[in-house]
């Protein structure tokens, strides 16, 4: 019988807080079976429960050590590596399930698929988002995998090929304007990032001299992957099943821009003229300390340092002091919460964006409504 040494069990105590996410499996099965008012508990477990546990638990500012190598990192790295097929089967587990029983009514499975949505967006997406930026090839298609199940693979280019370059600029369609209301934003979103990604895929594979339609384009990978998904839920559960589907995966890219939402809300990199700009700093996103929501979220809040070190592991990822970066007021469930309420989130979030105007551009008075590439932000 083997046992873990007391510096593994200590690598494994530390990572199980970022494994709490796991009980939101077993609660969905749970819920699935009871029906009625049970199927809040999905969405309120998520947001609800974590933002609870911020107000208690509180922040955490402590930085691992950068020179832990990748072997210590064993426990973390599982977590993301098993999230795939859990996922996959909760998916169309639960498609079966539901029109295969009649347990549950109709507007009963809209609300299942609803929280179930709910963990593929708030967990699955953020999963997927940490395996595209390693290097490992079968981390890389899990995150694909991911994605796919939830209709939205071109988010991996649109994220590593114009949001990390773009960030904070008008090129940059994910990063919100100041004043934009996120039911402005989430429909532009949408429409210009499946744009955005398409042309930047096309432009590299004309650097190498193919064309936009080349097998290489990894759009025909994407269309494969959730074309499959699509007929699976349909060989499931028929149309029903694949309505069902598409419903889920609409929430979680939901949940996803609404993350996108509060990252760069109102912030923006200097205009050096000729379309370049600045490069990017810690002050160019927002940040968040709370432990819990980490935790949920595997340090995404902690996204200056992402951006710097964008291929870092999760549990690597750095604090910033506000003297930094600055410092979101909340969590990101609670902050996302209220970017649904657009004139709360801008009485939130306003003074704090202009507050870091005159932080790090003093220079900087005429600032020109950020809207538009033609409308760069001024020196």
């Amino acid at each position: 019988m083997t046992t873990l040494s007391p510096t593994k069990v200590s690598r494994l105590s530390s990572a199980l807080p970022f494994a709490l996410s796991f009980g939101l499996i077993p609660l969905a099965i749970f819920v699935s079976q009871q029906g009625h008012w049970w199927l809040v508990l999905l969405p309120l477990s998520s947001w609800g429960l974590f933002s609870l546990l911020d107000a208690f638990i509180g922040l955490n500012t402590d930085n691992a050590d950068l020179e832990t190598s990748e072997g210590d990192l064993y426990w973390y790295r599982l977590i993301t590596l098993i999230w795939f097929p859990l996922q996959f089967a909760l998916i169309f587990g639960m498609i079966w399930h539901v029109t295969h029983t009649t347990h549950l009514s109709g507007s009963e499975k809209i609300w299942l698929f609803f929280g179930i949505g709910v963990i593929s967006g708030t967990i699955g997406i953020n999963y997927s988002h940490e395996l595209m930026h390693q290097k490992n090839r079968v981390e890389r298609w899990l995150g694909d995998l991911l994605l796919a199940s939830v209709l939205y693979c071109h988010f991996r280019s649109e994220h590593l090929l114009v949001h990390h370059r773009y960030v904070a600029t008008p090129k940059d369609p994910v990063t919100a304007r100041y004043n934009e209301g996120f039911h402005r934003f989430f429909p532009r979103v949408l429409r210009q990032s499946l744009v955005s990604s398409w042309g930047a895929e096309k432009a590299m594979l004309a650097r190498k001299g193919l064309g936009a339609f080349h097998l290489s384009n990894p759009f025909a990978r994407y269309a494969a992957l959730q074309g499959g998904m699509l007929l699976l839920a349909f060989l499931l559960g028929g149309w029903a099943g694949v309505g069902l589907f598409c419903f889920q995966a609409f929430v979680a890219v939901w949940q996803l821009e609404l993350v996108n939402y509060i990252e760069h809300y109102g912030l923006t990199r200097e205009h050096l003229g000729d379309g370049k700009y600045e490069h990017v700093k810690p002050r160019h996103s927002w940040n968040a300390a709370h432990r819990a929501s980490n935790w949920l979220l595997i340090n995404l809040q902690r996204h200056s340092d992402h951006h710097y070190k964008p291929d870092r592991r999760f549990p690597m990822l750095q604090n910033y002091t506000e003297a930094e970066a600055p410092q979101l007021p909340y969590g990101y469930p609670v902050m996302t919460l209220t970017a649904m309420i657009p004139p709360l989130f801008r009485r939130i979030m306003n003074p704090r964006v202009r507050q870091w105007r005159k932080l790090y551009y003093p220079e900087i008075t005429d600032w020109l409504p950020y809207k538009h590439a033609t409308n760069p932000m001024p020196r």
